[in-house]
């Protein structure tokens, strides 16, 4: 990476500090905004609830030292990017929406709340574009992009400004004529959120007009059906209904038992290679990520008749228990051969993701491209709650025996009021005990488990970013607690594996990639080999 570069991220770490601003401004008919040091901010002209909505709880607990979390989605274009295109439509897109021209202040006549604040965007602080050299880098300008985002992730938005910016490098890579980064910092609102207002500003490169759609999930009641649930005058239906709501019930004070003792540091993940000590949050993050097809993993659904989550998810296991096997190898000194062929996995190893769950209806991409467009509200905001997801780690002989795990995991937590149990948790020790002591808690969950885990549906058709179609779609985050985080995010027949990594703990997160990828390949393999295509 040059040295303009670096130097420039160093300036804005520098600045990146949350001051305290006075916002009173019924007194200032120029509506600005005064901070502590005497420099002025200038609002826009908007409505008064815009200016001055309260950063909810969960807005506040991203800027604790210890959470300062930023999404990072990747696009790749098939094309050189624009960049005076895209600066000639972000204000009339992605910069409608208030929190996309707002940044936070505290008030300090009204005990240090945080505010949004709207203030006019100046695009010069939010696009970068970085003149690219690629002297160290001519046999492999991948590396030049994964190391400007290694780089990005020493550092935070700046908080004196609308809390995003975009980065866009015209490299051509082994998958893309160009690269758009987008790096948006989590109080702004939840991955899902963040991701369909990133997807209202596309539109389908076969229908310029036409808004990206996104595959639906149908509910399923053939169980229901099967045994006659909704009728009351059969006995089996009466019978299943009460045994249905007595498992429910003993599911849901089991999960609510283990995040309570989780967050009470009462139980922990063992201390496998891949788990590191606390304070590895402010560590940069290695960023890596394959593209995988997504029509194999629906060849795996479909042949198992699960969903892409559970292969998704077996894919994962499978992967992790190969890598940490070979650590464990590596550890007791086994040679290469040696270390693939044996066991060398301790016995009963506890291995947890956190996987953020969405407990309200998506916003959607329609919903959202009309708020941008025409002004109307959408619901926005960070709401999600927390689920304590366990991954069954071991060497397997038959490999789909980690898809069928990872199915019976999945269906347990379906049939489970975890997450909205959380989610009320959470929220009563905001009421009740204050921001340090959510901050706290949070930061006792992930110090006691090993990972975070999120799967994100993207578009079923390609999509053109102001006119520059995408050949990929990629995200992933910087700023929590686990040394590991995957991500898995489709595009039409596409999938993207994505690590973040703290390189201190996993210091090959190639060969784990590579791991998880394969374990997808074998596990194809097996099922053509055994006939179950259907």
């Amino acid at each position: 990476m040059d040295q303009s570069f670096e130097e420039g991220i160093r300036l804005r770490k520098q600045a990146s500090a949350l001051r305290p601003i006075q916002t009173k401004v019924q007194n200032r008919s120029s509506s600005e905004l005064t901070s502590n040091d005497g420099s002025h901010h200038q609002e826009i002209n908007g409505e008064d609830n815009d200016r001055d909505q309260p950063v909810s709880p969960a807005g506040q607990l991203f800027h604790e030292p210890n959470f300062n979390v930023h999404i990072l989605a990747i696009m790749g274009c098939k094309t050189k990017i624009d960049v005076a295109v895209v600066r000639a439509n972000l204000p009339h897109t992605l910069l409608k929406h208030p929190r996309f021209s707002s940044f936070p202040v505290v008030d300090q006549e009204k005990g240090g709340e945080m505010k949004w604040v709207r203030r006019k965007v100046d695009l010069d602080k939010h696009v970068i574009t970085p003149e690219v050299d690629l002297s160290n880098y001519k046999e492999c300008p991948d590396k030049y992009v994964e190391d400007y985002i290694y780089n990005l992730t020493k550092t935070s938005v700046d908080k004196s400004r609308p809390l995003w910016d975009l980065h866009i490098l015209n490299v051509k890579t082994s998958a893309a004529e160009g690269v758009g980064i987008f790096r948006i910092h989590h109080s702004l609102g939840d991955g899902i959120s963040l991701m369909s207002l990133l997807l209202a500003c596309t539109r389908q490169t076969s229908d310029p007009v036409a808004l990206p759609t996104l595959p639906t999930k149908k509910p399923d009641t053939n169980n229901w059906k099967r045994f006659g649930f909704f009728d009351t005058r059969s006995f089996v239906g009466f019978i299943f209904g009460l045994w249905w709501v007595l498992k429910l019930f003993w599911n849901t004070l089991l999960d609510v038992l283990m995040f309570a003792g989780t967050a009470l540091l009462l139980v922990k993940d063992t201390n496998t290679p891949i788990k590191g000590p606390p304070g590895s949050e402010k560590n940069p993050r290695r960023i890596v990520y394959k593209i995988v097809s997504l029509d194999d993993m629906k060849l795996v659904k479909n042949a198992m008749n699960t969903t892409i989550n559970d292969v998704a998810l077996g894919a994962t296991q499978a992967g992790l228990s190969k890598y940490l096997n070979r650590r464990y190898g590596i550890e007791n000194q086994n040679d290469e051969g040696e270390t693939e062929r044996k066991n060398n996995l301790p016995k009963k190893i506890r291995l947890r993701s956190i996987l953020f769950v969405n407990i309200r209806p998506s916003s959607g991409i329609q919903a959202l491209a009309d708020m941008m467009e025409k002004n109307t509200k959408a619901k926005w905001g960070n709401s999600f709650a927390y689920v304590l997801l366990p991954f069954t780690i071991g060497l397997r002989d038959d490999p789909l025996d980690y898809v069928r795990e990872a199915k019976s995991t999945i269906d347990r937590k379906k049939h489970s009021l975890e997450a909205l149990f959380t989610f009320s948790i959470i929220g009563l020790v905001f009421k009740f005990f204050g921001l340090k002591s959510a901050s706290s808690l949070f930061q006792r969950l992930f110090s006691s488990t090993t990972m975070a885990f999120s799967n994100v549906v993207g578009p079923l058709e390609e999509i053109g970013f102001y006119g520059h179609p995408m050949a990929y779609l990629s995200a992933n985050s910087y700023g929590q607690a686990n040394e590991l985080v995957i991500c898995i995010q489709s595009y039409v027949n596409k999938m993207s594996v994505s690590l973040s990594v703290d390189e201190n703990t996993i210091p090959d997160p190639y060969q784990l990639c590579d791991d998880i990828v394969e374990s997808l390949k074998l596990i194809k393999h097996t099922i053509i080999e055994k006939g179950l295509i259907k």
